[in-house]
């Protein structure tokens, strides 16, 4: 995240890691010079709306077999939540996405790992499980690696991933680190050939001497296998790290953005990027902002829309140059001069930007709000919602321990209706846009019951606090919900805390 701020702060802030990367992510400190189907029902926002479906926990290194007897290790639920001690730094999930027909959904997580959850079918016996997701495939996505030439160490953490819509039986996503982004191929295998010629049972070439008679390959059945499997590696295009990368609806083309440039790719093409924005200045020192996120128009291939540190959107279109440095639209909203404050600059930094389904507004998140844009007007948002502007006033130990920095996402819900963001305390808010009513909820291991109706919680700022409220000096900061997904097509929400994934369903589903 970079802002302009005076000499004094960059003294007090140089204690960062990020602060010394030459190559590395600019910030927080910086020098100082197709659309789904709608909804069947309406989501709810109102009070005990939403049940626990499952809370399904990130697979570890640890065997999961020794924790549970006769489990089938592709079910990975509930009873396997009993205790957290051997979960690490690695196993926080850092990106939650489902594809685009909501049967499946990926998880990254900080050891460079993927684990998809398939969506349990519905059976008449059990109709009540259609919702709850299991394991259906985990691999290791990215490795530690060193840049030797830079002395930068790259993280194998995953930023993103992003699904491709499934055109036959295979599914295919796209999965980053700061450096690079793998196309991953994932696909089913239930039978397996026998019969070769050339080779025994055991796999082992023959002796061509001994073959006396010519045999027909046949399959045979065996247990099912999801294997996944890297199809393409697009590598050594980002001087700085990834924060954002985004399908096109060509389904050809996809870009990747870093800090100070955009890259448009072909996923035929692993050695070429075309470069389509670069606001890197001649001179680092007059460096004033930086790239948080981008993505394309879900419909109009030439468009696409990135965000930046200072709090501005721009719309660009690919139509009017080869480079995009010029903006088609310009989105900003004044800031009121009574309320600026030394935390100004650093609260404004947009850290998600979204179409809608129907491309026809963009929405943002900054620290305090989100905020929904019309594509047609520029100067002010036509929604705003307060997540936690009661933390308004503890802004200055949220600058101590670097919590203000915190990169929340937003999401929609599949007819554009209802917008979710994440929160401190594993809190996260849902707004629904028609009827302007907001509602609180809580991810926690506390009310992890299957099923178990979520109530709506409420902070409270000072004075007398009620039973059911909690105080905002009570708020655990390290307990975050950074990453959100909803389901495209129906009220099903995935909100991912620490190493947990809650999936969480609207009751009248």
């Amino acid at each position: 995240m970079l802002l302009s701020l005076p000499a004094l702060h960059l003294q007090t802030s140089e204690h960062h890691p990020l602060f010394q990367l030459p190559h590395g992510r600019l910030g927080p400190w910086c020098s100082p010079s197709g659309s789904p189907a709608p909804l069947s029902c309406e989501t709810g926002c109102g009070e005990g709306s939403w049940i626990l479906v499952c809370r399904l926990l990130v697979p570890t290194q640890v065997s999961l077999l020794s924790m549970e007897e006769d489990i089938d290790t592709r079910k990975i639920n509930n009873s396997f939540l009993r205790d957290h001690s051997y979960a690490t730094e690695a196993d926080i999930i850092s990106t939650v996405e489902f594809n685009h027909t909501g049967e499946l959904l990926a998880t990254g997580d900080k050891g460079g790992r993927v684990v998809i959850f398939q969506r349990e079918q519905e059976s008449k016996n059990q109709v009540h499980r259609r919702g709850e997701y299991n394991v259906y495939s985990t691999f290791q996505s990215h490795e530690p690696e060193f840049d030797y030439l830079k002395s930068l160490e790259i993280e194998e953490k995953i930023n993103k991933i992003r699904w491709l819509p499934q055109q036959n039986a295979a599914y295919f996503l796209l999965s980053t680190n700061d450096k690079t982004v793998k196309l991953w191929k994932v696909s089913e295998r239930d039978k397996r050939p026998e019969g070769y010629n050339l080779k025994d049972e055991e796999g082992r070439l023959r002796d061509p001497a001994t073959i006396t008679t010519l045999r027909v390959p046949v399959l045979r059945p065996m247990d099912l296998m999801v294997e996944a499997t890297p199809r393409r590696v697009f590598a050594n295009a980002h001087t700085y790290h990834i924060n954002s990368i985004s399908v096109n609806s060509d389904y050809e083309t996809y870009m990747s953005a870093d800090d100070l440039r955009i890259n448009l790719w072909n996923f035929e093409i692993t050695n070429q990027s075309f470069n389509i924005v670069d606001i890197k200045p001649a001179n680092m020192e007059e460096l004033t902002e930086v790239i948080t996120a981008a993505e394309f128009h879900p419909h109009h291939c030439n468009t696409f829309v990135y965000s930046s540190s200072k709090g501005t959107i721009r719309l660009c279109d690919m139509r009017a140059s080869a480079l995009c440095d010029r903006h088609t639209k310009f989105f900003e909203e004044p800031e009121d001069p009574s309320n600026r404050s030394f935390f100004s600059e650093i609260i404004s930094s947009i850290s998600d930007v979204k179409f809608s389904h129907s491309g026809r507004y963009i929405m943002t998140r900054d620290y305090l709000t989100v905020k929904v844009w019309d594509l047609n007007m520029e100067n002010r948002p036509i929604e705003t919602y307060q997540v936690h502007d009661y933390l308004r006033s503890k802004l200055c130990s949220l600058y101590e321990n670097d919590c203000i920095f915190d990169k929340f996402e937003c999401v929609w819900n599949g007819s554009d209706s209802v917008i979710m963001t994440g929160s401190y305390n594993n809190f996260f808010r849902m707004f629904d846009r028609n009827t302007k009513r907001d509602v609180t909820l809580e991810a926690s291991r506390e009310n992890s019951k299957p099923r178990a109706i979520l109530k709506p919680r409420k902070v409270c700022v000072g004075g007398k606090r009620r039973k059911d409220e909690i105080s905002v000096d009570s708020l655990d900061f390290s307990k975050k919900i950074l990453h959100t997904a909803w389901h495209p097509s129906e009220n099903i929400i995935a909100v991912a805390a620490t190493n947990n994934l809650y999936i969480f369903q609207d009751k009248v589903n």
